[in-house]
């Protein structure tokens, strides 16, 4: 007979604690902390609490998420506006949050990002048919999130070089 691993369960002050390191070690959305909470065995109503209280010490702020979201994904996995959009309100964030999120993407570094994209997949891309090659190169692009009108931009750039 397998032996099924008891979860702990907390105090609410025990559980605030743990909340307050789960936080501190990265920025966490509300929804993130209300699961771990859930899975300490705690009732609705200290959920919702401790959440505030989290909050109200800065140790939940969603705004601040969005913003270092922003950041790491347009920065170092280089995605586009629309693919940062949706992962911030596929995790719960509040259309505020990720406008203000957004205000981190220079416009400069994001239209490098979009060519370095173009040209290592240009130069990586096997598809001789100028037509087939131009509108894989676009999925691509579409694929990581940057704006159609960009793209073409960028792609017509590159046809006349």
């Amino acid at each position: 007979m397998e032996r099924q691993k008891k979860q702990k369960t907390y105090t609410p002050k025990e559980a605030l604690i743990k909340a307050a390191a789960y936080c501190a070690y990265q920025d966490r959305t509300q929804q993130e902390v209300r699961d771990k909470l859930y899975s300490y065995g705690l009732e609705p109503d200290d959920v919702e609490e401790l959440i505030v209280r989290l909050s109200q010490e800065k140790l939940i702020d969603e705004e601040r998420y969005a913003q270092s979201y922003v950041r790491g994904k347009y920065g170092l996995k280089k995605w586009g506006r629309r693919k940062i959009m949706q992962g911030l309100k596929g995790k719960g964030i509040s259309d505020y949050c990720v406008k203000q999120g957004l205000k981190e993407i220079d416009p400069e570094v994001y239209e490098q990002n979009l060519l370095q994209l173009l040209e290592k997949k240009n130069a990586s891309e096997k598809e001789k048919n100028p037509f087939t090659r131009r509108q894989k190169l676009t999925y691509f692009l579409m694929s990581k999130g940057y704006e159609n009108d960009l793209i073409q931009d960028a792609l017509k750039g590159l046809e006349n070089n």
